[in-house]
């Protein structure tokens, strides 16, 4: 058996001093999927212990194109904390991170608990606010490379979020037009269509994960619905703004060498 509480020690170590690791699963630690999420749970525990405080989750494998290339039927999802937050208009230092890159997404902020089998209307009822965001995702494994358990184990490689001005939810955010652009020039042109054809089913589904895993979506929280379009390598001097309809911009300026 598998010490997963060890292992986080491996991933959290790895996080926390921006060094990568090779793959769990081809350095003695081949992970089943209930094992990894136990090594995400531990980790972030630890950083918790270190004065983080939970404040949300994110999603992954939103798209159905994400979930066949990856082998999957379900989507995956992290822990975000408050010292990911980073300050919209602010700078992301590139020293902080092993190979990060930034993904436009839609966050839905919460005005009371969600958990367990919930329908869209509850789940749309759960929300008092919505806003455009970026996450920034940072697979600690060398060469970006990972299985299914390794990604999972290392919170689904969650390593930032920069949230834009909250609004009032829009009657209907099922197909946003969502744009990213570095240095002024698109790189990335979507729709929130492309978060399972609309973003609130992934907050059903985090209701439902959330409570496989013991969890309350909590009053506050903030849930990171996925990527509406592949993600970008950030490099320095880069001033990347995330442009969605109805919704307005949000950016971030990488320093660092």
């Amino acid at each position: 058996m598998i010490d997963t509480a060890a292992v986080a020690q491996i991933v959290d170590d790895a996080a926390h001093t921006a060094q990568a690791i090779g793959q769990l699963s081809e350095t003695g630690y081949a992970l089943t999927l209930a094992e990894a999420y136990e090594v995400q749970a531990w980790s972030m525990a630890r950083r918790v212990d270190r004065g983080e405080k939970i404040i949300g989750v994110k999603m992954g494998f939103t798209s159905k194109a994400k979930m066949v290339q990856m082998g999957v039927a379900d989507l995956i999802w992290g822990r975000l904390t408050d010292a990911m937050l980073l300050e919209d208009g602010g700078e992301l230092n590139l020293s902080n991170y092993v190979h990060p890159r930034i993904e436009p997404e839609i966050v839905f902020r919460l005005s009371k608990p969600l958990t367990g089998e919930v329908t869209l209307l509850e789940a749309m009822a759960a929300v008092d606010a919505i806003a455009p965001a970026m996450e920034v995702i940072d697979s600690r494994y060398e060469n970006f490379k990972f299985s299914l358990e390794d990604v999972v184990a290392d919170n689904s490689s969650s390593s930032g979020l920069v949230i834009g001005a909250w609004q009032s939810v829009p009657e209907d955010i099922s197909n946003l037009g969502i744009a990213m652009e570095f240095n002024g020039k698109p790189v990335q042109v979507g729709s929130s269509a492309a978060i399972m054809g609309n973003p609130y089913r992934s907050l059903v589904a985090a209701a439902r994960l959330a409570a496989e895993a013991g969890m309350v979506l909590e009053k506050g929280w903030v849930v990171m619905a996925g990527a509406a379009t592949a993600a970008e390598a950030l490099m320095p001097g880069v001033h990347v703004r995330m442009v969605a309809e109805k919704l307005g911009c949000v950016e971030i300026t990488v320093n660092g060498e």
